[in-house]
């Protein structure tokens, strides 16, 4: 039994999931001018264990519809239903369930707004990207890294009830940032991509293209992380961490363009993930500082 439920929390994508709740934290917290009271805290805790629930459902019905292609990839050979350790309704019935009740929870104790904007991210992650766009076009990642970057959105939502500018410049980096974080993964993983027959940019238009996509996007999500502070949810605090991480991660596409190695692209990609965290964590902190 134990073993079970280690296969089924396996399946929620834990890492992913709690990156998509500490996105969506950011948003509620600056959602919140100065210091919340009891009720928003409550009320954001709430949020949070339902957005986990639908984003875990997410991710469960992805590894139920991929798990063909998980089974001929190294880095997905090792999740259950690539393994045959849980059997399609298993799988679909968790999800269900898990979806079921993270939009109860958000519909009933946060509001109708949150559960509907959830659940569309739902549909597009798991359907949209996962079912249509993934096996259909290169720019998979990018079309479908709309529902990636909804988590700000989805906190904003729960804390006021409504979508402000604010939430959509949230949207805006996050959008711009996945798709030379994935691509950088897709770089030194191009030939399990190639077994599984995906149709990702590394494979389809080689790794010279990518390595140019990587370093243009990286400069667009510059100015990107700048507009916070251009728009003044933040002050000189978060302005001078978004300087250091952009310039930083520009500096990796760059390297990556002119000299391409593995290992570079691995540093690349593991430094997306530091980009993105310190970023929103830098926003988290200056709200609290200069509220």
């Amino acid at each position: 039994m134990t073993s079970h439920w280690r296969q089924f929390y396996a399946l929620t994508k834990p890492r992913v999931v709690q990156l998509i709740v500490f996105c969506a934290l950011i948003g509620m917290v600056l959602a919140v001018p100065g210091l919340p009271s009891w009720h928003e805290v409550l009320l954001a805790v709430i949020a949070c264990a339902g957005i986990w629930l639908v984003a875990g459902a997410a991710a469960a019905f992805n590894c139920l519809v991929e798990k063909g292609i998980d089974a001929k990839m190294r880095r997905t050979a090792w999740r259950p239903t690539a393994r045959g350790e849980l059997s399609d309704w298993q799988t679909l019935l968790f999800a269900a369930v898990l979806c079921a009740i993270g939009c109860c929870v958000l519909y009933a104790w946060v509001n109708p707004l949150t559960m509907w904007l959830t659940l569309a991210t739902f549909v597009g992650y798991a359907v949209i990207y996962t079912v249509i766009l993934k096996p259909l076009t290169p720019q998979n990642i990018v079309i479908g890294g709309a529902s990636g970057a909804m988590p700000p959105v989805l906190g904003w939502a729960a804390m006021t009830g409504e979508v402000g500018p604010q939430a959509l410049i949230l949207f805006l980096i996050i959008f711009l940032w996945t798709p030379p974080h994935f691509w950088a993964l897709a770089l030194y993983r191009v030939e399990d991509y190639r077994k599984s027959g995906l149709p990702m940019l590394p494979v389809t238009h080689g790794n010279e293209f990518t390595r140019l996509q990587i370093l243009l996007y990286t400069l667009v999500l510059f100015a990107a992380c700048l507009m916070p502070f251009a728009y003044g949810m933040s002050s000189w605090l978060y302005l001078v961490v978004a300087l250091v991480l952009s310039a930083g991660f520009t500096w990796y596409g760059f390297r990556l363009w002119r000299e391409y190695s593995d290992a570079l692209a691995r540093k690349t990609f593991r430094f997306s993930l530091i980009h993105l965290s310190v970023l929103f964590a830098a926003l988290l902190v200056d709200h609290y500082l200069f509220f």
